[in-house]
């Protein structure tokens, strides 16, 4: 699958099958992870990959109540954790130098969108899920100072056939020269 057909069939999988993921597409979708760009080429991304049911369990209850992605956290055969290093995206010689603050938002994204696409190219599904508890998960995670998480994703086959939601018009979300002007 070329990379133009994985960004537009790509969709959010929120029930899976129990097959485990090989090997080496697991280690396919880090290495798409791995090789995002990012500022400065800091490269503040961590990845913890959770295949323990007991820490999966735990990270579901991390949800905000309602999330629709809760399941999906404990069927997947595994959950990866995208955190950060803080203070290292955004920076120069230790200060802050965007409006923006700690890139690092930016940086795991980036990251995240390239694995999510990598795994789409490999038949497995993903969805991002980022309404949880993020102080809870970074402890179910043990995440030691300097590290924050920011979201994760289950990794699967999917087990089910998620529907198509359409995207608005290039016309919609397209300026020319300034804001407004099409």
């Amino acid at each position: 699958m070329d990379v133009m057909q994985a960004i537009r069939e790509r969709r959010s999988v929120r029930h899976y099958k129990p097959d485990p993921v090989k090997q080496e597409d697991l280690q396919a979708v880090l290495e798409a992870a791995r090789c995002a760009p990012s500022w400065a080429n800091t490269q503040c991304w961590r990845f913890v990959v959770v295949r323990d049911p007991a820490t999966k369990a735990r990270l579901a209850g991390a949800l905000n109540p309602g999330n629709p992605a809760t399941a999906a956290i404990t069927e997947a055969p595994v959950v990866i954790a995208a955190c950060a290093e803080t203070g290292k995206a955004g920076f120069k010689r230790g200060e802050v130098c965007t409006d923006k603050g700690d890139w690092f938002m930016f940086d795991v994204g980036i990251a995240m969108q390239n694995l999510v696409l990598a795994a789409w190219s490999l038949g497995l599904g993903t969805v991002h899920v980022g309404l949880v508890d993020a102080k809870k998960a970074a402890e179910i995670l043990e995440l030691p100072p300097g590290i924050v998480f920011v979201e994760m994703t289950p990794l699967g086959y999917p087990n089910e056939q998620p529907r198509i939601v359409p995207r608005k018009e290039l016309s919609e979300i397209v300026f020319y020269d300034k804001y407004g002007r099409r």
